[in-house]
């Protein structure tokens, strides 16, 4: 049917009326990410705080399943509800973590936290601590019920710490359960791409936060996408496909997106976040 109207092969992902058609006809359809394309599995829970995998076991499902480093990225201390990290947990972790490192030669397992953005935007643990973790997710959990103004200055104080490197579950939706917090995204997107910090697609499927129209809009202001998992356990390592579909489905591909990129990249990538001005 597409060869005898004249048109590229539309992707499923993309039939959603928004200029897809046109751009068939004029063979500007654009190369959309795939899940082979990912090298890093960012955005999962260890039995550190509330997942129910443990290091080694992230890094063994990770490696088998084509990926290339795993960013582990445990709930930092504020969020007491979900076994958060404690100072003293971390360096029991990183020790374990640089252990597990010693049996590959083509593995890496990268250490990251999910850090709590606070009510006023300020990040969960001192400066200190933060500095000692390869990247931080920065995520709001707490206080939802913040007027649009309000929360939208908590998130932009958030990415103006140099060590946020990822903006996680952008808008704090359920899906069918719990709505998004208010929140101004253009300015967030205007943000984010001055201050070089990437969004995540949130892959979990009770989320797929950030929305696929979102997604567009973001990467048009200039900002980089991340995929994460957000698994509380390697049975759910397979989420990631769903994450992989919202940037498909948002018109996505390799080049817009963090974790396709090799590990030295993505620690690129933070340290340029890191000496941002």
């Amino acid at each position: 049917m597409y060869r005898e109207l004249g048109l590229d092969l539309i992707p499923a992902e993309l039939r959603e009326g928004q200029g897809e058609i046109a751009a068939a006809a004029a063979g500007r359809l654009p190369a959309l990410v795939e899940r082979s394309d990912l090298a890093g599995f960012l955005h999962c829970h260890t039995n550190y705080s509330d997942g129910a995998s443990t290091v080694a076991e992230w890094a063994d499902a990770c490696r088998a399943a084509g990926y290339r480093y795993v960013g582990l990225t445990d709930h930092s201390k504020s969020a007491a509800y979900a076994g958060g990290l404690r100072e003293d947990d971390i360096p029991r972790q990183h020790a374990e973590v640089d252990d597990a490192n010693r049996r590959f030669t083509d593995f890496r397992i990268l250490k990251g936290v999910e850090a709590d953005i606070l009510q006023d935007g300020t990040l969960d643990y001192t400066p200190e601590i933060r500095a000692g973790f390869d990247f931080i997710i920065a995520s709001v959990h707490s206080r939802y019920g913040m007027d649009e103004a309000r929360m939208t200055q908590r998130v932009l104080k958030a990415m103006d710490d140099p060590h946020t490197a990822i903006l996680g579950h952008p808008t704090g939706r359920l899906l069918l359960s719990r709505d998004p917090y208010p929140l101004d995204l253009d300015a967030i997107f205007a943000r984010a791409a001055e201050r070089g910090v990437a969004i995540e697609i949130n892959a979990d499927p009770q989320r797929l936060d950030l929305d696929w129209r979102a997604v567009r809009r973001a990467v048009a202001a200039g900002v980089t996408i991340s995929l994460g998992a957000d698994a509380h356990g390697v049975s759910a390592i397979g989420v990631m496909e769903l994450g992989v579909g919202i940037a498909r489905k948002a018109w996505l591909t390799k080049a817009e997106v963090l974790n396709v990129e090799p590990v030295e990249a993505f620690l690129a990538f933070v340290a340029r976040r890191r000496g941002h001005s």
